[in-house]
């Protein structure tokens, strides 16, 4: 059991543990060096100086709101996709793709062998968690969403290239471990993509993940999860990252037709809007989740990354978020993790 897991790895968390899902806005500062680096102006150690001081900020921040598992804040990369593309041998950047609203990215074209050739984001992390004393999660995106996001003129079909992907980032998630890392988060949010490829997406995260030390996240979020749930608890991961708060908590009558059977992070606080949910409705929603799943199971975080917020705005929604969880452990008639759920 994941309680259990945690706790075989030597974490303690409290009950309805606080979180984020990744990445945070980036200060001006960063912005302007990053884009004196794409003329030529500036180096790139001077870049990773302010990516650096940008990281040590946003763990200071999220240690003072009171989060209890961090984030690095991915202040050192842009994309989720085409990051890892630029550090993976095989794969060439690609023109511009409309991602979503007014956001692009230069989806990344697989030309040859998908090869990892050396770690990729432990340096990061590294970093990142020799500044606190709470866990940070190692960060990574899955091989499904890799190759749903990606043209490919190499493998001959969508299965080998996510088999290629997963064997290349489950080397990322062994060093990520040989590190020191014991909660790793794997997003896949293209897995409902297309339905039909569910198996293929359960079979390439048996790859990444079977047999290796750490509790296992994945992200997924603005998804038809109607269609490939239950089936998604087959992913082989401990926790799944869900974005409940944009649908309006509707997986729930879901969970009650077939209960959620792992650790489920409930987005309780929308991501993509300006406005700041006052704490009453914050509370309600983390009341409505551990109605739905046993509160043992739920962690509390954000529906998805903060990086398109003001830095206010991003601390305002985990402020918010800190003490509806604690308003919750104290209201609640709740069941510590270690006996169970609230039902």
């Amino acid at each position: 059991m994941p309680p259990e897991k945690l706790k075989k790895l030597g974490i303690e968390l409290p009950l309805l543990p606080t979180t984020s899902v990744g990445s945070f806005p980036r200060p001006e500062e960063l912005k302007k060096i990053k884009s004196k680096a794409l003329k030529g102006e500036v180096d790139s150690k001077q870049v990773e100086e302010k990516e650096q001081q940008a990281t040590a900020d946003w763990i200071k921040k999220q240690e003072e709101i009171g989060i209890d598992v961090l984030v690095d804040g991915e202040q050192y990369r842009g994309d989720m996709v085409a990051y890892f593309a630029e550090h993976l041998r095989g794969m060439e950047k690609g023109g511009l793709v409309r991602s979503y609203g007014n956001r692009y990215y230069h989806k990344p074209v697989i030309t040859g062998e998908v090869r990892w050739e050396k770690p990729i984001t432990v340096g990061w992390w590294k970093f990142a968690q020799g500044l606190t004393a709470k866990p940070v999660k190692g960060m990574l995106t899955g091989p499904y969403t890799l190759t749903d996001w990606s043209f490919d003129e190499y493998y001959p079909s969508r299965r080998d290239a996510a088999m290629a992907f997963a064997r290349e980032i489950r080397k990322e998630v062994e060093e990520l471990i040989r590190g020191g890392a014991k909660i790793i988060q794997i997003d896949e949010p293209a897995l409902s993509a297309r339905p039909e490829e569910l198996p293929m997406a359960i079979e390439a995260m048996h790859v990444v993940t079977d047999g290796l030390p750490a509790y296992f996240i994945t992200h997924v979020c603005y998804g038809a999860f109607e269609f490939i749930y239950p089936g998604l608890l087959n992913v082989p991961v401990d926790n799944f990252d869900l974005e409940m708060t944009n649908s309006g908590f509707d997986l729930i009558g879901m969970f009650r037709r077939n209960p959620f059977s792992k650790d489920l992070s409930f987005g309780v606080v929308e991501s993509h809007s300006h406005r700041i949910d006052p704490e009453e409705a914050v509370f309600s929603r983390i009341k409505a989740a551990v109605e739905s799943v046993p509160a043992a199971q739920v962690w509390c975080d954000p529906d998805c990354g903060l990086k398109t917020r003001t830095t206010e705005e991003a601390i305002g929604k985990l402020q918010v978020l800190v003490a509806a969880a604690k308003r919750a452990r104290r209201e609640l008639n709740l069941t510590p993790r270690k006996e169970g759920g609230r039902q």
